[in-house]
């Protein structure tokens, strides 16, 4: 049996106030090409697993909404049965509406967690495969509905949750989860935009021992957690700067007889444009060498390494780079401006002149000209401060 595993759609998500959804639609339409091809092949993917957060927030708006139900309804069509939770990031109500008439489709959506897990249950030449559906759940959720259950943490919830399901040990069986799962003694690789506070969030891998196939969301960059069956899929897209540097990919996991090792294979996602870093002084930059030695639509932060700053250096890298994200600068400037942080506050007794010489100079790493001097003295003296 393959699945093909995805997570972290982020449906909606603008960056740094782009909008994404032309950028999803062209993934999610690759993703449906992939379905396809490997059936017109003949080595169909016999079941799509959604681990959660398919739109960026509880209320996507109605684009969004739209282009995931495009999404689904083209797997439908492919005759690829999905597994789809809600992650912390959904609204797990609106995620599951109609969805009695989503399963009659083989689109399983699943629900805000009441009690009761239903696995999907598929089959090939080595019998069933249990899909469990266990949707995004804080502690109080689970305490909600398991009162008797010692419950004072993310892991003592999904302990407890997963100990709760009738899992049949002589079947194979796949949890399909979102959250924050970690191997003892393993740190999770994490992007910048993602948040977890002093750890309490954290949910131990053995929790899922029960689980041939573990398929988790809620991390962006795609990873083992522990052992090779446990895995999360990653983002769609580099949502953050932080991740210009890890490809994109869905996991493809072939099961073989009860008690084989899964075979993993990692399929790479290609962005409509790919979000990368670029370094160095302006007019390098914006040369026809550096401009046509990749994709120049690609989504852009721009580290400018010029002394001082530039006019319209925006408009100027937008020439060449339609979609510039952002600028900073990395020069002597801000250097001392960094160690400047972490410096003694300025001494109260120096007068407006000598304060903003010192100003000038942790900006810009140099000290005033003789005719800039001048001109601060007049203006100050102008202001009565001196």
């Amino acid at each position: 049996m393959r699945l093909l595993h995805i997570a972290d759609l982020h449906i909606g998500k603008r960056v740094c106030e782009y909008s994404m959804l032309e950028d999803q639609r062209y993934v999610l339409r690759g993703l449906l090409d992939l379905l396809k091809r490997e059936e017109s092949v003949g080595r169909g993917i016999d079941a799509l697993l959604v681990a959660g957060d398919l739109y960026d927030k509880a209320q996507p708006s109605a684009e969004a909404v739209q282009l995931m139900s495009e999404f689904l309804s083209g797997v439908a069509s492919a005759g690829v049965p999905a597994i789809v939770i809600p992650g912390n990031h959904d609204s797990a109500e609106r995620v599951s509406y109609a969805g009695d008439f989503l399963a009659q489709q083989n689109v399983y959506v699943s629900g805000a967690y009441r009690g009761n897990v239903e696995p999907v249950v598929l089959n090939d030449e080595f019998g069933p495969v249990s899909i469990w559906p266990i949707p995004f759940v804080r502690p109080a959720d689970v305490r909600a509905v398991l009162p008797e259950a010692k419950i004072e943490s993310y892991d003592d919830a999904l302990r407890a949750l997963v100990e709760s399901l009738p899992v049949d040990p002589s079947r194979r069986n796949v949890a399909v989860t979102h959250q924050f799962v970690t191997a003892t003694g393993s740190a999770v690789d994490r992007s910048d935009s993602e948040v977890s506070v002093g750890g309490l969030d954290n949910v131990d891998v053995d929790v899922f021992d029960a689980f041939d196939y573990v398929a988790v969301g809620h991390v962006h960059r795609p990873q083992r957690i522990g052992r090779e069956a446990a895995r999360y899929a990653g983002s769609l897209l580099k949502y953050s700067l932080s991740e210009a540097d890890y490809d994109k990919s869905a996991v493809l996991v072939t099961m073989g007889a009860k008690g084989e090792e899964p075979g993993i294979e990692l399929v790479p996602l290609k962005p409509l444009h790919d979000l990368r870093r670029i370094k160095g002084p302006l007019n390098e930059l914006v040369s026809d060498r550096v401009v046509t030695a990749a994709d120049s639509q690609d989504y852009l932060h721009v580290v400018l390494t010029d002394e001082h700053p530039v006019a319209n250096a925006m408009a100027r890298l937008r020439e060449a780079y339609p979609n510039v994200m952002n600028i900073e600068y990395d020069n002597a400037r801000t250097r001392a401006a960094g160690v400047a942080a972490d410096a003694a506050a300025p001494d109260d007794n120096l007068d407006p002149f000598e304060l903003f010489c010192d100003f000038y100079k942790s900006q810009n790493g140099e000290g005033l000209s003789e005719l800039q001097r001048k001109v601060v003295t007049d203006e100050l003296q102008s202001a009565g401060v001196m």
